[in-house]
């Protein structure tokens, strides 16, 4: 079986790497530009850094914010009928996971329209077309939706979120500027690091994993080690390598797909509306204790990468250990919680059955009972 990798066309990273917008906008001949942004950073000016260029450049556009942090179906039907009406040309997409997501939709079912209904997008869609050009500019050090093929919608009516996986909704130009990140405040800086960590640890340990995107998971792991503590300070030195940590996490886990803890955190977002990297943070160590015994010599590399000492010389379970205590370090560094006091026993069943219906849960090294995913649930519970 050939082993794809799918990459943006074209990626800027750096301090200023926003004033290339306007370039990649006049190299491609597009007329107007609709753009995505969610309604606090256009409140704290964060979207009109990018806004001011279009402006100055002479650019039309035509702002979109009807998005949520979980962005629901309805953002996106209605975000297809604000396109349509704009007769723009391309997307900027502004934000994090939240508006690339969305503008992911928009754009595959403008140029899709047999798939209106946003729910027959979930899976792998079988779209003929590529969706309207986006140039994506992430303002969090996370998701990197800007590099991905996947976006996740959530449905709001039947409380889940649903995955969508569709080489077709790739950005064609990611623009990683950290000062577009500047502004993240302690809290969703550290939850969207841990969601980059989390994405570069289970994209290491996915059935999937092959040699060419080990590379990026392992370098991820080590620039996100490295780095988080300090973004989460707002330091200059943080922001720029938890920035370049984030999408090449991102190059890795796009191309091998992921496993139960983004599973079970899809669902706790869903049924509690938890920020996404939040539960991506605290269910970490929780799955990778669960994956243990099947992800090999694998845990003393995370080891490694992580900055742990001496693994070399570690027994199989000394070092699976330290990469499990490493992450949990990290995560307590950075103020993440380890307990969620909405959840209730009688929410377990259901929570563990919409997790192993998620897409991401094929991905996992591990096959899992219902009962082993409610246990997992149970241990966030507040005793």
């Amino acid at each position: 079986m050939a082993n794809r990798i799918s990459l943006n066309g074209t990626s800027y990273h750096g301090a200023g790497a926003i004033s290339e917008i306007v370039n990649e906008i006049n190299n491609y001949g597009f007329k107007k530009a609709f753009v995505a942004s969610d309604p606090d950073l256009i409140k704290f000016g964060v979207t009109k850094k990018v806004t001011d260029l279009l402006d100055e450049a002479g650019i039309p556009y035509e702002i979109y914010s009807d998005i949520k942090p979980n962005p629901t179906i309805e953002n996106v039907k209605n975000g297809v009928e604000a396109f349509k009406k704009s007769n723009a040309d391309c997307i900027v997409a502004i934000g994090g996971g939240s508006s690339m997501d969305t503008s992911k939709a928009i754009g595959i079912i403008i140029n899709n329209p047999e798939f209106e209904d946003v729910r027959s997008l979930e899976g792998v869609a079988p779209t003929k077309n590529p969706c309207v050009p986006i140039i994506a500019v992430p303002t969090t050090a996370g998701t990197a939706a800007e590099v991905t093929i996947n976006y996740v919608i959530t449905d709001v009516e039947k409380e889940r979120k649903f995955v969508c996986v569709d080489p077709h909704d790739m950005p064609i130009v990611a623009v990683v500027d950290p000062e577009m990140m500047a502004s993240m405040p302690k809290g969703l800086t550290a939850s969207t690091g841990m969601d980059a960590l989390t994405h570069a640890i289970e994209g290491y340990t996915t059935k999937a994993a092959w040699e060419m995107t080990d590379m990026f998971h392992l370098e991820a792991i080590r620039l996100i080690s490295k780095n988080l503590r300090g973004a989460v300070e707002n330091t200059k030195e943080g922001r720029e390598g938890m920035a370049l940590g984030q999408y090449i996490a991102g190059m890795g886990f796009s191309n091998v797909g992921l496993g139960i803890d983004h599973a079970m955190a899809h669902t706790l977002s869903a049924h509690y509306d938890t920020p996404h990297g939040v539960a991506c943070a605290m269910f970490l160590p929780i799955s990778m204790e669960f994956n243990r015994e099947y992800t090999g010599e694998r845990l003393r590399e995370v080891a490694r990468a992580m900055g742990v000492e001496g693994v070399d010389n570690m027994s199989q379970e000394e070092y699976r250990d330290a990469a499990i205590a490493a992450v949990k370090k990290l995560s307590s560094d950075v103020g993440i919680p380890t307990t969620l006091d909405k959840i209730k026993e009688e929410d377990l069943n259901q929570l563990a059955e919409d997790a192993l219906n998620d897409a991401c849960y094929p991905g996992n090294p591990r096959e899992a009972t219902k009962e082993q995913v409610i246990e997992m649930f149970r241990m966030l519970m507040v005793k």
